[in-house]
C-alpha cells in the first residue's frame, strides 16, 4: 500500500509537470479550453452548419422557443467573445446564436473567400437560412456591427431589432496604424492592447509569444478583410437613414478603435436609434463592461 501511494504521488507530480509544460508552450490553447469548458458547463452548446459549401461553427444558448438573437463578432474575433454578455440574454429567455464568421474561430478558412464585409454579411444571411431563422434580433460588434448594418439594410424583413456595439461602417479613415491588427512583435501587441482597452494588463512574455504565433497563422484573413474595408466602398453612411427597425447603439466612452464620435454620428444618421455610452470602457466594452451593458440590452429587447 505504501508503494502504491508513492506511485500515485509520482503520477500526480508528473500530471502537474506535464500540464505546466503544456501551459507554458501553448497558453492560448489553455485559455481557450477553459472558456469552452465554462460555456459547456453553463449549458451553451457548440454546433456547425454548412453555408455556401463551407462549415460555419456557432454556439447556441437559451430556451428553444425564445425570441432569437444573433450576435456577430468583430475583426480577428470569435464567437466566444460574447461569453460575458450572452448570459444576460439567455437568462431572460432569449435564444442566442453566436456564429464564427468564415475565416474566424472554429469555422472554415476558405482560400477563395474575399473576407469582405459584404461577403461576410451574405454568410450571416446564409447562416440564418441554414437554420431556418426567418427573423432575428441582430447584434454586431466592431466589424460585426458593419456586417449587421448591411444585413439589416439588404434584408430589413429579417431583422426585428438591431444592436450595434462600438461599430465600424462609417466612411472614416482610422487614426491608428491598422497593421497593429496583425502584430509581429511583443511591442506591437502592447500597442494594440492599449488601443483596445484602457489600462491594459501586462502580458507575460511566453503568453505574448503564443498570441503572436496565432496572429501569424490568421494574419492573411485579417489582412484580406482590412484591404477591402479600407477602400471605403462598402461604407454605410448614405444608407443608414433607410433603417426602420429599432436600433440600440452601445459604445465605450474611451474607445480608440472606433471613437465615440462615430457612435454619435450613427445616432444622428439613424433617427429611431438610441445611443448608450459607458464610461471607463473601451473597444472591448461588450466583454469587459458586460455587467453594465447587460441590463441596458435587456431593457431594449423587452
Amino acid at each position: 500500500m505504501k508503494s502504491f501511494g508513492k506511485l500515485l504521488w509520482i503520477l500526480g507530480v508528473l500530471v502537474v509537470v506535464v500540464a505546466g509544460v503544456a501551459f507554458w508552450a501553448r497558453p492560448v490553447s489553455f485559455f481557450n479550453g477553459i472558456t469552452e469548458a465554462r460555456l459547456y458547463l453553463r449549458g451553451v452548446r457548440s454546433n456547425s452548419v454548412m453555408v455556401a459549401g463551407h462549415r460555419m461553427h456557432y454556439y447556441v444558448d437559451g430556451p428553444i422557443d425564445g425570441r432569437v438573437i444573433v450576435l456577430v463578432h468583430g475583426l480577428g474575433g470569435r464567437s466566444e467573445d460574447w461569453s460575458s454578455l450572452e448570459p444576460y440574454l439567455a437568462g431572460e429567455g432569449f435564444r442566442v446564436y453566436m456564429p464564427d464568421l468564415p475565416g474566424y474561430g472554429n469555422s472554415e478558412q476558405p482560400a477563395d473567400f474575399s473576407y469582405s464585409v459584404p461577403d461576410e454579411a451574405a454568410a450571416v444571411v446564409g447562416f440564418l437560412d441554414a437554420l431556418g431563422l426567418k427573423q432575428v434580433d441582430l447584434g454586431g460588434w466592431s466589424m460585426g456591427g458593419w456586417i449587421a448594418q448591411l444585413v439589416a439594410l439588404g434584408h430589413p424583413e429579417r431583422v426585428g431589432r438591431l444592436m450595434l456595439f462600438d461599430s465600424a461602417g462609417l466612411y472614416e479613415k482610422p487614426a491608428w496604424d491598422t497593421r497593429l491588427f496583425t502584430p509581429q512583435t511583443p511591442e506591437e501587441l502592447d500597442q494594440l492592447d492599449a488601443l483596445l482597452m484602457p489600462k491594459p494588463p501586462k502580458v507575460p512574455g511566453f503568453i505574448a509569444q503564443d498570441i503572436l504565433r496565432h496572429s501569424k497563422q490568421n494574419a492573411w484573413v485579417i489582412q484580406r478583410a482590412l484591404a477591402t474595408m479600407l477602400t471605403g466602398k462598402d461604407a454605410t453612411d448614405g444608407q443608414l437613414p433607410k433603417l426602420r427597425m429599432p436600433v440600440l447603439i452601445v459604445w465605450g466612452e474611451l474607445d480608440q478603435i472606433t471613437p465615440l464620435s462615430q457612435g454619435r454620428r450613427l445616432n444622428q444618421l439613424i433617427p429611431q436609434s438610441q445611443l448608450v455610452v459607458f464610461p471607463n470602457c473601451g473597444h472591448l466594452a461588450p466583454n469587459q463592461c458586460a455587467g453594465d451593458i447587460g441590463p441596458e440590452l435587456i431593457e431594449f429587447e423587452r
